[in-house]
């Protein structure tokens, strides 16, 4: 049985995101992901991270599955910030760093590939439970998901549209900024070069 046109559009757009991030990963090195510009300027290696370990953390709010992120992946990637910054300052993230990129990697293609793989046997009929209620406590009532949703609250479709979709795409735009200052191109330019299925692990260093 095919799945309804709502889902199945949901589902083709996430992988489609995700595919932007394995593009990315893939044609980056640690000189490029740690790269220091200036103060007040993120390196890509606070938004790869925050994008992952946001979807890996909004999994668990949507599903009730825990993260899959723990203390043994932090002590094989080794994020100089073991924070997803969202509730940190500019000030605190800018000095993000991955330490173990190939570990990395692996962490982002867990959290990735188990979200598409809920959502390629989720039953249509759960997309429209309510899991935030109106009125939203403060830290829904500033988001994007407050924006969106409906009378009743925040259903399961509003969390994957926007807790996972929109904002993997908001941040994949920062990453393409990054990109641009250490002379990369974009993920979907005619600059952006072959699609490769690894990562390229170079050296760390200016």
């Amino acid at each position: 049985m095919s799945r309804p046109l709502i889902l199945d559009s949901l589902l083709r757009r996430m992988r489609a995101m995700h595919s932007l991030y394995y593009q990315a990963v893939s044609s980056m090195g640690l000189e490029h992901v740690n790269h220091f510009e200036r103060d007040g300027v993120l390196p890509v290696a606070f938004s790869l991270f925050h994008a992952t370990n946001i979807e890996d953390a909004s999994f668990m709010l949507i599903t009730g599955v825990p993260p899959i992120w723990d203390d043994r992946w932090q002590a094989r990637v080794a994020m100089a910030v073991n924070d997803h910054g969202k509730h940190l300052t500019v000030g605190e993230m800018v000095h993000q760093r991955i330490g173990d990129y190939a570990a990395f990697c692996e962490y982002q293609r867990a959290v990735f590939d188990r979200t598409e793989a809920h959502l390629d046997g989720l039953d249509p009929a759960h997309l429209g439970r309510i899991l935030v209620r109106r009125p939203f406590p403060p830290e829904i009532e500033s988001t994007y998901s407050a924006r969106v949703a409906g009378p009743d609250g925040v259903t399961v479709l509003d969390a994957f549209e926007c807790w996972l979709y929109q904002h993997g795409l908001r941040h994949m735009g920062e990453i393409e900024l990054a990109r641009a200052l250490v002379g990369l191109g974009g993920m979907t330019s005619l600059m952006a070069g072959p699609f490769e299925a690894e990562p390229r692990l170079a050296r760390a260093g200016p």
